[in-house]
């Protein structure tokens, strides 16, 4: 664990793996934070260097006022990434990491070896879904938070994998009750404001689009939006709702090892 010094204050990182290993960048979503990729650590981290980090507004990073915007998030990774010293990455951000790793697609893909963007989309929802969230989250502070976690394990998993790994589910929904209401509204509008939808075919970089079968906050049609405008790029489809890689699991570590390892798709 260590903490990048940026102008408002520190972002909270991690590694793992081989310092000899190409760097692998694992982007959180909106209400988690770096340990929401701990399923896939152990599998990721035999062949690259994992680094994950705490976006602006989450976990032990740096919560500012906001509103925040998908390019301030981005702009903070690109920081993290000079001050580390490290030219390139493979990236794989979920969700509001996914729009993260659109942008960087989009506006510094020379930092970028390939690109995995998981239950996203290049515009997720519309103000009439954000503002009054972000409203409420400003007005009742904590107690709005964990309404939001209750109400997300609805929308995190499929009820089956709910019943099944309650446990799990907890550990992931427990990081949303303790977000930073601040940091989650200024989150919220980054995530509300952000729209790619004509910038997408700017992306050179070999990517890999991911999505949920049931996942109703990004649904499938919005994956395949995104291959559809990249060239070349590759789609995989999970049973799961928003998270699949918690819900997907060795799956969906294996999928993604398998386009990051193969040579032919550089």
């Amino acid at each position: 664990m260590g903490f990048i010094k940026l102008a408002e204050g520190d972002l909270n990182y991690r590694f793992d793996g081989s310092q000899d290993a190409p760097v692998l960048l694992l982007s959180n979503s909106l209400g988690t934070d770096l340990h929401m990729w701990d399923e896939q650590v152990p599998a990721f981290s035999e062949h690259f260097r994992v680094l994950r980090f705490d976006t602006r507004g989450h976990g032990q990073s740096l919560v500012t006022e906001g509103p925040y915007s998908i390019e301030q998030l981005g702009r903070d990774v690109l920081a993290m990434l000079d001050q580390l010293s490290i030219d390139k990455v493979h990236f794989c951000g979920l969700s509001m990491g996914g729009l993260i790793g659109q942008w960087l697609g989009i506006h510094a893909g020379e930092r970028l070896r390939k690109l995995v963007v998981c239950n996203t989309a290049a515009k997720i929802g519309d103000p009439s879904m954000w503002n009054p969230r972000i409203e409420t989250v400003l007005r009742d502070g904590k107690d709005a938070m964990v309404a939001l976690r209750d109400a997300s394990i609805a929308r995190w998993f499929t009820p089956d994998f709910a019943e099944a790994q309650p446990a799990t589910a907890k550990k992931i929904t427990d990081m949303l009750a303790a977000t930073s209401p601040q940091g989650y509204a200024a989150n919220c509008a980054a995530v509300r404001d952000a729209d790619f939808r004509e910038q997408l075919t700017s992306i050179r970089v070999p990517l890999l689009v991911i999505a949920g079968t049931e996942d109703a906050v990004t649904p499938p049609s919005g994956g395949h939006f995104i291959q559809a405008r990249v060239s070349g790029a590759e789609y995989a489809e999970f049973y799961a709702a928003h998270l699949s890689n918690v819900q997907a699991g060795a799956a969906f570590s294996a999928r993604v090892l398998d386009f990051l390892l193969d040579s032919g798709r550089a």
